[in-house]
């Protein structure tokens, strides 16, 4: 089992609705992706964000599913319009 973590910083001037339809469109990766398994995003309420706004957990099936996630044309479409929005931070590791 291999878990995909991430937080966001959003750039500024980022709307509440572009949050809105960021979160949605992570959790709508469920089912679309091979080898996802379980999906959590959500705002980010740790009083120690350093500025990190959103947060989530992805937990893969092997580490063929994680690799192959990243180049998914669903996930790359999400990045077109996610990347401009945000400053993020990713940890991929083993469970």
């Amino acid at each position: 089992m291999f878990i995909h973590t991430f937080a966001f910083r959003w750039k500024p001037g980022v709307t509440a609705e572009q949050k809105q339809r960021a979160i949605a469109a992570i959790r709508d990766l469920q089912g679309k992706i091979p080898g996802l398994l379980e999906t959590w995003v959500g705002e980010n309420i740790s009083p120690r964000s350093q500025g990190y706004e959103l947060g989530g957990v992805m937990k893969f099936a092997n580490r063929t599913a994680l690799d192959s996630y990243g180049a998914h044309p669903v996930h790359q479409a999400l990045l077109e319009w996610l990347v401009p929005l945000i400053e993020p931070i990713e940890v991929d590791f083993e469970s």
